[in-house]
């Protein structure tokens, strides 16, 4: 890319950090909210009110896919922050450049990386 002040390959492990984050984010909105099943408990009913707040259903846990899915996941952000973070790149700025121009990289294309559609909804 001709207009950035990056390297191509550092453009490109963010973007995919972006891709990867958001994959993680939409596939932790669709689990259950225990990975080993578990009893709900009954919400706490208001005394002026009536109305019923708080509480969980009971969850089946998530199943041995899920569970893979979540830590090949977990692996691939970790694997791309480490490789955005220690690019070589950092190395040729001044320390006092760097945390600006990391957060310029966070933003750049980062509209590129839409999050994958809900699997919940």
């Amino acid at each position: 890319m001709a207009d950035s002040p990056f390297p191509q390959d550092l453009v490109d492990a963010q973007l995919r950090l972006h891709q990867a984050r958001a994959e993680y984010a939409a596939l932790c909105r669709a689990l259950p909210w225990s990975v080993e099943p578990a009893d709900g408990w009954p919400g706490t009913k208001h005394p002026h009110t009536g109305e019923t707040t708080g509480g969980r259903e009971p969850s089946p846990g998530y199943t041995d896919e899920q569970k893979a899915e979540v830590g090949r996941l977990m692996a691939l952000v970790r694997e791309l922050t480490v490789t955005v973070s220690t690019h070589p790149h950092w190395a040729t700025l001044d320390a006092g450049e760097r945390m600006g121009a990391r957060m310029a990289l966070k933003g750049h294309r980062a509209a590129e990386a839409a999050p994958v559609a809900d699997a919940a909804a």
